[in-house]
Order: C-alpha cells, then sequence, then structure tokens
C-alpha cells in the first residue's frame, strides 16, 4: 500500500501517541488538502472514527454518533512497519463505544477523585482532625477566608461531598468548634 509523505508523517505522529489521536496534525496543511489525507487514510482502514471527548478536536459531526475524531488503527503500525505497543492497543480498546446494550451499568458509586495534599481543603480537614479541632476564626485567619466561606465548605465539600463527619461544639474561650469525629 503506497503512502505519501504527509500521510506517513501523520500516521507516525498518532502512532507515537498513547491514544492514537491523529490531531494535532504534524504538518501544516490547507483545510482541503487535510480532509482529502485524512479522508485517504480512513478509505484504507489507516484511521477509524470513533466518539471524540469534550477536549478533543472534531474530524466531523454524525447524527447518529455525535462528535467524532480519528484515532490510527493496528493497520497503520503495520503499514509503517512497526510493532504496536500493548498499551497502545489496550488504550484504542477503550476509545471506541460498545453500543448500548452491551455496556455495563455501574451500580457503584463513581471513584473519587485522589486529593493534593497541599490543597487549601487538605489542610482544612487536617486543622479540623486535630484533637482540639479548628473554630472558625482559627480557619479565617488561617487562609483568609470569609466566615461564610468556612462555613460552606464545612457543610458543602466535607460533609456532602467528602461524606465526613464534622461535628461541632460550643467552647467558652474559642466558641464554636468544629473537628472530624
Amino acid at each position: 500500500m503506497a503512502l505519501s509523505n504527509t500521510q506517513l508523517i501523520v500516521l507516525a505522529a498518532a502512532c507515537q501517541r498513547p491514544d492514537r489521536s491523529i490531531y494535532p496534525l504534524t504538518t501544516k496543511l490547507p483545510g482541503g488538502a487535510a480532509a482529502k489525507v485524512l479522508g485517504s487514510l480512513l478509505n484504507k482502514n489507516l484511521v477509524k472514527e470513533v466518539p471524540a471527548k469534550r477536549v478533543e478536536t472534531i474530524w466531523r459531526e454524525d447524527k447518529k454518533r455525535g462528535r467524532l475524531t480519528l484515532r490510527a488503527t493496528p493497520d497503520a503500525f503495520k503499514a509503517l512497519g512497526i510493532e504496536e505497543s500493548a498499551a497502545s492497543a489496550e488504550a484504542f480498546s477503550s476509545t471506541e463505544r460498545k453500543p448500548e446494550s452491551a455496556r455495563k451499568v455501574s451500580k457503584s458509586k463513581p471513584k473519587a477523585r485522589g486529593m493534593r495534599a497541599d490543597s487549601k481543603q487538605a489542610q482544612l480537614i487536617d486543622m479540623l482532625k486535630q484533637p482540639g479541632g479548628a473554630s472558625i476564626d482559627e480557619i479565617v485567619t488561617a487562609f483568609g477566608w470569609q466566615a461564610h466561606t468556612v462555613r460552606g465548605a464545612i457543610a458543602g465539600a466535607l460533609k456532602k461531598k467528602l461524606g465526613l463527619n464534622v461535628v461541632s461544639e460550643k467552647s467558652e474561650g474559642r466558641g464554636r468548634i468544629y473537628r472530624i469525629a
């Protein structure tokens, strides 16, 4: 299968990317020329249309399949004469959408994202984990927040989103003290 220099450059760049994405194009091509090169690769089954994520460059929009982008196929590796890595093959198969009936419906909660240790939320949790807890005034002083922001962070982020058991009690010298039980 004969490929032009432009097609070789586009495919080689895509095969080096972990997700096999054709975009961004590594060559400067006018719009019409880019469409012809990519269309030719699509016809040769060297690239495949897959559903595009929100941040990805769109190849075209389809009424049934939605926004589509292009990824290099295993045949692209063969055409270039390079060996496909296992990680690349796994990434490619995970980008293909399964039909609605074949998708598994998860009944479990989504996985929680990891929290940065240096974030203000992590620092707030550390303050509230101390045996003596922390008062609104102490938190306001530590972060430069306003009192209503502190109360909102405790009620919203810590209690509702993270599900932490934050208790409060009145103290004579310090006012209301919040701590994680």
